[in-house]
């Protein structure tokens, strides 16, 4: 897709002026910090000018050259790797303050920018990673979410905010986007017309939201015409900016807005500011020229192979064969209207390698792919031919990247955890690292239909809520001491217009964790129906308290000195101390 040049020098130019002005401390700790943030610069809690930088990557799409410099980047000014986000953000972790400047030129020059990817902006526009490839979908949300992408961009709204505002897009009701818990989420559907035919438009979602206190969005009319699109996002980020609460961080979300004006009046709002909003200079009315260019015409139902939609009967493990026969399985998606081959390449906990970012750059050149980024933290190729695959396979299995890992067990999704942020209370990337060794131990790491995710606290980076399996961290004190543990979370689901978040089970310590994984997934793979969702499962046990019944010997703390390790938590060397820090990311 032609995406327009974006203009960043200007951006770049004020962020050197004004680093300049706070090292030399004429510039106050706190306006700099929202400064940075607005740039995508985070602190962390290792202190000092170690930095994490978030890159923005619009609905996951990523371009060859990208991939090269993020390769680059991650040897140049990190320590040797990136991190693949829940978002489809690239985060890098230890860049120096001092060389944030450097970094925002050579990322602008092949179309990146960190800009508003942190703060109280509208943060990276997220979507479906298979749209424009996906058979169920109404049309293709791609070219939608980059003309949201850059209506927003330095939109005179967009920039302080009572707090940060998530856009989502999904191509079809399946929602592989996760329109179900953002402050908007789009979802494409259909209305029949009087003429007998179907007009494609959307349906728009609001005020959904994770964090400690998770809540469904909200369905704001039953059907938005193409052409009312981005009036009707704008309208809710402005209704968000005028009755959002300035006083309050913590209640901040526009969550919290339904809450307090209940979701009839938020919608009233939201339809009054539409409305008017023609009179405004900004209004953005209209078929967007990005889509008019690319169009977005959907990729087409392949009546003879499809893949399997959120919700549908799963596959119980991945196919027997060697290597090859169990990836091409696991990870490849077909749909046959455009040759739309699609496939998942696995990076274990997000991370890519320096040298993984290279091959994958030569890759995408080679087999002429288009590379997005799924919000399961992995990679997905798209635009191949079923040709080939024996010779993407063969080079990603050349980079440890040919996992069959797609929507499997072992596919375990895991913020970065206490190992860089301040709000963590454990290493969460630690534990995601355990489960899916204990898994493979058990022989269950190829089974299908579960999601494992986990958050370093409560405020669900690594979407926990909406997992089969959550865990999210919790400090707990055994005999005074304080010791690192998990609340575990069962039956999240978001699929099909619909959210259910995960219930409450056992809090159990660290260690214990990957053993209740086990057991779970071993339960799941061995007592479901055929084709059974891990829903479905759950409830024909008996629900979260008859399950986690079975895990009740596991919530128990062993002596200090016959088990020392309870009291040390992963990646760790040291006694477990619990050190939260001033939030700069999601919970603060």
């Amino acid at each position: 897709m032609q995406k327009p040049t974006l203009d960043l020098d200007a951006d770049i130019a004020k962020f050197d002026s004004m680093l300049a002005e706070y090292i030399a401390g004429r510039m106050d700790e706190d306006a700099f910090r929202i400064f940075r943030l607005n740039n995508g610069i985070y602190g962390q809690r290792q202190g000092g000018r170690d930095q994490m930088v978030r890159i923005k990557a619009p609905y996951g799409s990523l371009t060859a050259d990208q991939l090269e410099l993020l390769g680059a980047v991650a040897e140049r000014y990190s320590r040797g790797w990136g991190h693949l986000t829940t978002r489809q953000n690239i985060q890098f972790h230890f860049v120096q303050l001092e060389r944030a400047p450097e970094l925002l030129r050579e990322l602008a020059a092949v179309g990146l920018t960190t800009r508003e990817a942190c703060g109280d902006a509208v943060r990276n526009v997220a979507g479906c990673h298979l749209a424009g490839a996906c058979p169920y979908e109404v049309l293709d949300i791609s070219p939608w979410a980059e003309a949201t992408f850059q209506h927003f961009l330095h939109h005179p709204y967009a920039q302080r905010l009572p707090r940060k505002f998530k856009i989502n897009f999904s191509g079809c009701a399946t929602d592989c986007g996760q329109a179900m818990f953002n402050d908007v989420g789009v979802v494409g559907v259909s209305r029949p017309l009087a003429d007998g035919t179907t007009e494609a438009g959307f349906r728009v979602f609001i005020g959904g939201g994770l964090g400690a206190n998770p809540h469904p969005a909200h369905a704001l009319e039953v059907f938005t015409p193409r052409d009312q699109l981005l009036p009707t996002i704008e309208a809710v980020l402005r209704t968000f900016d005028h009755f959002g609460n300035r006083d309050n961080k913590l209640r901040a979300r526009l969550k919290w807005v339904v809450d307090e004006l209940g979701i009839d009046e938020l919608r009233r709002r939201v339809l009054r500011e539409r409305a008017s909003l023609v009179a405004s200079s900004s209004w953005p009315g209209g078929i967007p020229a990005i889509v008019e260019v690319n169009g977005d015409t959907p990729a087409g139902i392949d009546v003879v192979r499809t893949p399997t939609p959120v919700g549908a009967p799963v596959t119980l493990r991945v196919a027997a064969g060697g290597p090859y026969e169990r990836w091409r399985s696991a990870n490849v998606v077909i749909g046959v209207a455009k040759g739309a081959v699609s496939a998942i390449v696995h990076a274990p906990l997000g991370d890519i390698t320096a040298e993984q970012f290279q091959e994958l750059a030569a890759l995408t050149r080679d087999l002429g792919a288009d590379v997005r980024i799924t919000n399961r933290q992995n990679l997905v190729f798209r635009g191949l031919t079923e040709d080939v695959l024996p010779e993407l396979h063969r080079r990603l299995l050349a980079i440890d990247m040919a996992e069959p890992g797609a929507e499997l067990a072992r596919d375990v999704v895991a913020c970065p955890g206490a190992d860089t942020c301040n709000l963590a209370v454990t290493q969460s990337r630690g534990l995601a690292e355990a489960i899916g060794q204990a898994l493979e131990e058990a022989g269950l790491a190829d089974v299908g239909g579960v999601r494992i995710n986990i958050s370093g606290c409560t405020n669900s980076c690594g979407q926990h809520h909406v997992a089969d399996i959550g865990f999210h961290g919790a400090e707990r004190r055994v005999a005074g001491r304080p010791a690192p543990g998990y609340q575990l979370l069962l039956g999240g689901h978001v699929g099909d217009t619909k959210i259910t978040f995960g219930q409450r089970a056992l809090r159990l310590p660290a260690k214990a964790c990957p053993e209740a994984a086990v057991r779970l997934v071993g339960r799941f793979a061995d007592e479901r129906e055929a084709g059974a969702s891990f829903s479905e499962w759950l409830a024909r046990s008996g629900g979260t308290k008859a399950v986690s019944a079975g895990l009740a010997d596991l919530d128990h703390w062993p002596d200090a000195e016959e088990r020392p390790d309870y009291y040390i938590d992963y990646d760790e060397t040291g006694p477990y101390v619990p050190k939260v820090g001033p939030g700069e990311c999601a919970g603060s």
